[in-house]
Formats: C-alpha cells, structure tokens, sequence
C-alpha cells in the first residue's frame, strides 16, 4: 500500500502536490482511507487554494495560513477514516481548516495595522524602528484566486474577501464570529452547514454572523476595492499606480500629493508611526520616503489591489533590494490608504526577483 510522501524528515504527509492518479476503477477516497498518501493529495489539492485563502482570511498571515493549512490537512489525513460522507468533502475539509484557525487565533491572538495601535503622527517620525513584539498583519499573492463569488450562497467576491479593509477588520472579530461571516457570507454555505461545522447550534450561528456583520460594516467601506477598480477603470488605475511610482523614484512631492485623497492615511508595518492626511503624508514623504535612496518599482496585485513592488539602494549599497510591498486602496480616482509592508521576506512570497529587472 502507497504511503504519503515526508517533508523534512518528520513522518508527516507532505501535501505540497498531487501526484497521477492511478487507474484500476478504485476511488482515491477508498484509496486514500485505506493508507494511499498520494490518492489523499489528489483529493485535496482542487482545494488547496480555496482553503488557503480561508486561512489567511482567518489569521491575517500568508505564513500562518501555510501552517494552518499543512495542520488541518494532517488532522484531515490522520481523521479521513472517521469521514461518513454525510457532507460533501468540500464542507469536511473546511470544518477541519475552520477548527484549525480557531487554535492558532487562540493561540497567537489577532494581527494588527499600526492604525490599531494608537492615534497617528502629526509630523515625519526619522528613524523609527519595528515593533518586533507584534503580530502584524500582512499581504496575500492573490494570483490564485478566482473571479465571482466562491458559493451560490456567498455575499463577497472572492478577491473582495482578501481587501485590506475586510481582512484587518475581521482580526477584530472573536474566532466564532470570524469562522461565521466567512463560511457564510464569502463561502456560502448555510446557517445548518456551519452549524454542523462548529458543532453548536444554528441560532448561535445566527447571532455570530449578525454581530460579526455590525463590526465589519462598521470598518469596511461600503464600497469594496473590486467596484472602485471596475468603475475607474484599468487605464485610470494604471495611470495612478505608475504616477504613484515615478513621483516617489523622482523625489516629486508635488505629483505624489496631487495623485492623494484629502484623508489619506500611510502606515508602514512593522513600524509603528502612521500619518493621516495631506500634510502629514506630504511631510512624511518629503522628509523620509523621499531621502532613503534611489528607488525602483515592479507593479503587482497584493489582497485584490493595485500594489508595487519598491527596491531600495540606499548609503553605499551597489545594487537595489527588497524593501516593502505597497498596497494602494483608491476611493474615486484618488489614493486613499497606503499600506507599505516592510521586509523582502514579503517579496519571496509574492514570487518577486530578488532585484529588480
């Protein structure tokens, strides 16, 4: 009997891939309940990157999705004889992954933006320094994902359910309330589905979902990323992102400023100090962002939105590295929100060369 294949000398599963199927008329279910670890990778990996994104959505984290994605599969692995087929696979697997996040929220607490820190600064802070003793929130390659909703049931797209917006919102939630507005508003499945899922009672699904929908309408808004894009349309998004770019690699204060909103906020993670509003952002820009070195850009998609990629050559450096990952939230053709997420461990997972082209 085929066993699954190990990763790193643990004895675990090692769910990276999914292998050829084999071709005797025997189900990979059967196949994979009697012992076949490839027969269970090609079970799962239709889903591996709908459960991903459910991870993420949960945690906040790319890496913490990775481990709570590779824990609920190794729970679903080691539990698949228990699986009745009551449910379809699809919900089983979901149930194992939501359980899954609940541990790790449990256990790491919820990721934060410096704006859930403290009030913002009034003038440019030079040299601040990273908060190393906070769970930060973070960006997500969306490459994968899929246009439309996930569900016939589901209120959210599918890109608009990884918006910045949405996910730090939902870090604000308790894990029930969180596991709740996902199943059933971005998953789609049913009040009696989640229910079954959590094992508790529909009418304390219910009063999750109602309560996790108040906070998130309170902090989302009311237009999502994905209905901006489409109504600016491609070209003036182009035009934004690549004014947003050249105004920073020329040191234009002039052009950055006429490209934002009168309430623009620009928050840096890991540090702390963020800035709202024009002359805030317009001092930060000229006094820090402006002076650092010489910048260079490569456009991306991070969380559903127009991102860039940022290299830096600063002092004496010869060549231009990793340096932050900005995301851009747009409210009519202006830039409203600015997340810069520092660290070329972001760059890795957005699958970016190490230097620029």
């Amino acid at each position: 009997m085929a066993r699954a294949r190990v990763r790193g000398g643990d004895g675990e599963p090692d769910l990276i891939r999914a292998p050829a199927g084999g071709g005797d008329g025997e189900s990979d279910l059967d196949r994979a309940r009697a012992g076949d670890g490839d027969a269970f990778a090609r079970l799962v990996e239709p889903l591996r990157r709908e459960l991903h994104a459910h991870c993420y959505r949960m945690l906040g984290s790319a890496h913490d999705a990775d481990d709570a994605l590779q824990d609920a599969l190794l729970r679903a692995w080691r539990g698949l004889a228990r699986f009745e087929g009551r449910s379809s696979l699809r919900s089983w697997l979901y149930r194992v992954a939501t359980h899954a996040c609940l541990d790790f929220v449990e256990a790491r607490g919820r990721r934060a933006l410096p704006v859930d820190l403290g009030p913002s600064s009034d003038r440019a802070v030079v040299g601040d320094t990273p908060l190393t003793d906070v769970a930060w929130l973070g960006p997500y390659p969306d490459g994968s994902l899929a246009d439309g909703p996930a569900g016939p049931g589901a209120r959210y797209e599918q890109r608009e359910a990884v918006e910045i917006a949405f996910v730090a919102a939902l870090q604000h939630l308790p894990g029930n309330q969180r596991a709740a507005l996902l199943l059933f508003d971005v998953l789609g499945f049913s009040a009696a589905e989640i229910a079954a899922m959590m094992d508790t009672s529909t009418t304390s699904v219910n009063s999750a979902l109602a309560r996790a929908r108040r906070l998130v309408a309170e902090r989302v808004p009311p237009a999502t990323q994905q209905r901006t894009l489409r109504r600016i349309g491609d070209a003036r998004v182009r035009e934004i992102v690549t004014g947003y770019a050249t105004a920073l690699e020329r040191g234009d204060a002039g052009a950055l400023v006429a490209l934002l909103a009168e309430d623009v906020t620009w928050s840096m993670p890991p540090l702390a100090h963020w800035y709202r509003g024009l002359a805030a952002v317009t001092d930060f820009a000229e006094r820090v962002a402006m002076r650092c070195g010489s910048w260079r850009h490569i456009p991306v998609v991070a969380n559903g939105q127009p991102a860039l990629a940022f290299y830096l050559r600063g002092g004496d450096a010869d060549d231009h590295l990793p340096w932050s990952i900005n995301v851009l939230t747009l409210r009519d053709d202006r830039i409203a929100e600015v997340v810069s997420f520092l660290g070329s461990g972001h760059f890795t997972r957005l699958g970016l060369p190490a230097t620029p082209p």
